[in-house]
């Protein structure tokens, strides 16, 4: 199974809890900054119509979860198996 892949900002609050529930469940994944990183940046204005809206949240399966709410991203977890 692939990593899961975390593009978001460090000063963003959805994304800090979503970087915060993966850690406590010892999920590991890749941590992408969208500021430092101009393709990553790229990737998701793409997959949001044009917006910078962190985090979004590639899982190994190729799904994607844009501001998950907490509930909404220890379900998807639960689904993976993590």
């Amino acid at each position: 199974m692939g990593r899961i892949k975390v593009y978001g900002t460090k000063w963003c609050r959805d994304t800090i809890l979503a970087r915060q529930v993966l850690e406590q469940r010892g999920v590991n994944y890749e941590w992408i900054d969208i500021k430092h990183d101009p393709e990553a940046e790229i990737f998701v204005k793409e997959t949001n119509q044009g917006y910078r809206s962190v985090p979004t949240i590639l899982f190994p399966d190729k799904s994607i979860l844009v501001e998950p709410s907490r509930d909404e991203l220890i379900q998807k977890l639960v689904l993976l198996g993590l």
